[in-house]
């Protein structure tokens, strides 16, 4: 392999970092041991630019070139953001209605037709979940309630791990 410059990220296909590279996962490095490498990254990623500074995470995260993209979202240098989790709420679904009506008359459909109204079962007790007799209407509010168990989904897309390393040692990089 050529010789790195010094603070390049490289994909790894091993799941170590091999002499002079150390792994993109946040970690704190000192800043007297690694003076070169903070002179790049200083406290982009973390530290407190007095002894230490951290290395990049990319630990559960995709890569993504800095600058402002086409549709006018600015992206800068060591930002992270995303969730690996998201739990929808009801502010977060679209406004919607659904056309769902019932009447307490008697059902007589063995197949429904289209734009059949929800009817009870002949000869039980009435239930709450029925409106009045009659033309078809809104069921009553507590015949669809909210249902749910709040728990967070996965947010994240197709992947393939590997482990990114960034090299401590390399030729220092000078801007052209």
């Amino acid at each position: 392999m050529s010789q790195p410059f010094l603070g390049q990220i490289q994909p790894m296909a091993f799941d170590f970092a091999p002499q002079y590279w150390a792994q993109c996962n946040g970690q704190t490095m000192s800043i007297s041991q690694n003076a070169a490498l903070f002179a790049l990254l200083g406290t982009m990623y973390g530290g407190n630019g007095v002894q230490t500074f951290n290395l990049p995470n990319l630990q559960s995260r995709v890569p993504m070139h800095f600058g402002t993209s086409p549709g006018g979202e600015t992206y800068f240098q060591g930002e992270m953001s995303g969730e690996e989790n998201v739990t929808l709420n009801i502010n977060m679904m679209p406004m919607h209605n659904h056309n769902f009506l019932g009447t307490s008359d008697t059902g007589g459909d063995r197949e429904p037709t289209t734009g059949a109204a929800l009817a009870t079962v002949g000869g039980g007790p009435p239930t709450t979940y029925y409106a009045p007799s009659g033309t078809p209407q809104p069921l009553s509010p507590t015949a669809l309630t909210p249902v749910g168990g709040n728990q967070p989904h996965t947010n994240i897309q197709p992947y393939l791990t590997i482990n990114w390393c960034i090299a401590l040692s390399g030729i220092f990089p000078t801007r052209s």
